[in-house]
């Protein structure tokens, strides 16, 4: 609709800043971008990122025999291959569980399940290789979320506890990567809080991570109780933000500081 009186490079105008407050641009940024260049080149480099020990470890993980004399290779072969594209869609519905995975939580599965062995605990260096492993195989591409209709009322929960003020700081995950990403912290830059990196190799830590292990931190760091390792309020806050993070590619095994 055209205003009247409005000439028409004013009335292009209007109807172009009314198209594009519709279309708005995809403003999201990986952590990668927030780096500085040395840790940047550390990420890209395979020789120089500390993160690919893992996936060498898990490399030899995958091919290893388990339980009742077969490996992950037996039943799923070359990982590069058939597992491509695999990690960017989880966490996703398990339908004999009835309730959603992460790729740690399918990994155990596969091991109970099918190994017929005992589950590796969480942030083991085991679960951490397998896990870096599997993801890496997805570096790359973009992630891309389960569709699963099961997944929506899970999906929802996790967004509303993304939002939620909690701990005696009374602050949200949204409050600093939503509102504040850019500002410093602690000495840090605040990131848009994406997931498309884990699990990580945080020079914090100097090791290897999983995100249940990054959100744990962040929790403890608002002075929260964090919920248990593979909680049901673990999984759900995973899924709202795969979802956040969707179409950003996969960086495993990412670098952060």
């Amino acid at each position: 609709m055209r205003l009247r009186g409005a000439t028409p490079v004013v009335a292009a105008l209007l109807a172009w800043a009314a198209a594009d407050a519709q279309t708005p641009s995809d403003t999201r940024r990986s952590g990668f971008d927030t780096m500085s260049p040395r840790v940047q080149a550390m990420q890209r480099d395979d020789q120089q990122n500390p993160g690919m020990l893992w996936v060498a470890d898990g490399e030899v993980l995958w091919n290893k025999i388990f339980g009742i004399t077969f490996s992950c290779a037996h039943c799923h072969g070359d990982a590069s291959k058939t597992m491509r594209g695999v990690a960017a869609h989880y966490p996703d519905w398990d339908p004999i569980e009835q309730k959603p995975v992460d790729l740690t939580q399918r990994i155990n599965l596969c091991r109970t399940r099918h190994q017929q062995v005992l589950p590796l605990p969480p942030e083991s260096e085991e679960m951490l290789g397998l896990e870096a492993y599997v993801a890496h195989q997805s570096r790359g591409m973009p992630l891309a979320p389960s569709t699963a209709k099961e997944l929506e009322a899970p999906r929802e929960r996790g967004r509303q506890q993304y939002e939620q003020r909690i701990g005696q700081l009374n602050l949200s995950c949204a409050l600093c990567h939503d509102k504040l990403p850019g500002h410093v912290l602690a000495g840090a830059t605040i990131p848009q809080g994406h997931v498309n990196g884990y699990p990580t190799y945080r020079l914090e830590w100097q090791g290897m991570g999983s995100l249940q292990r990054r959100i744990r931190n962040c929790l403890s760091g608002v002075r929260a109780e964090p919920p248990p390792f593979n909680s049901t309020e673990m999984v759900e806050l995973e899924l709202y933000l795969a979802q956040r993070s969707a179409g950003l590619k996969v960086e495993t095994p990412a670098v952060r500081p």
